[in-house]
């Protein structure tokens, strides 16, 4: 049984240890990687996994490995684990063969991953499980591989080239609608023209004829 000393100096510390927690800003476990990602069939892709923590990885108490699994029923494959002794090691598989080698930091809290020559058969769930005691919790997060036989053209490009399209079409029709309004106006005033001179024309026979008519006897 611990005396009354002990178990005031124990809860001095676990308070001391919640406040250092609360001011500083420390946010609990958590595995932060994209839901997906799309890798071109034959390349080299690196699938991303961060973690953030209240505490310093321990080589002594740090846990972590990669599994892959075709769909969420699947039983999971372990294809990296992390070894207290030689870091993060890559387990060799039917599947992935030496094709799987960490590409991370344990510093930075890094455990991203390369999967090299990519094959269509790779096509599945890559989850990143993290345990890094004292934190009681452990992240575990999945990133969906995505493997395609050619990439898609940048989305921008194509808005921009469509607007482009969009707005050079609509420049041309405002263009031709503007001349064509122009030569209308310019047959309107040739004729308007045209009519005024024949009406003076007129008007002048008319005037020669009456003066000849006054000069006879």
């Amino acid at each position: 049984m611990s005396s009354p000393a002990q178990e005031r100096r124990t809860g001095v510390q676990l308070l001391s240890a919640a406040m250092l927690l609360l001011f500083s800003g420390c946010s609990s476990m958590d595995v932060i990687m994209p839901n997906s990602i799309n890798a071109l069939n034959g390349t080299t892709i690196k699938i991303p996994c961060t973690f953030t923590s209240c505490y310093k990885i321990d080589p002594n108490m740090f846990v972590m490995n990669w599994t892959y699994q075709e769909t969420l029923n699947d039983t999971e494959e372990m294809i990296m684990a992390y070894h207290k002794k030689r870091g993060m090691v890559p387990l060799r598989s039917d599947r992935f063969g030496e094709r799987v080698m960490f590409a991370g930091n344990l510093d930075k809290n890094d455990l991203s991953i390369t999967l090299s020559n990519v094959q269509i058969e790779d096509e599945g769930i890559y989850n990143c499980n993290v345990r890094n005691p004292p934190d009681r919790i452990t992240g575990q997060h999945g990133i969906q591989l995505n493997v395609v036989t050619e990439l898609p053209p940048p989305r921008d490009s194509t808005i921009a080239v469509a607007i482009g399209a969009s707005v050079g079409g609509a420049l041309a029709l405002l263009i031709l609608s503007m001349l064509v309004v122009k030569c209308l106006r310019r047959h309107r005033k040739k004729e308007l023209i045209s009519e005024e001179k024949m009406e003076e024309e007129e008007k002048l026979d008319a005037e020669v004829v009456a003066e000849e008519g006054n000069k006879q006897p």
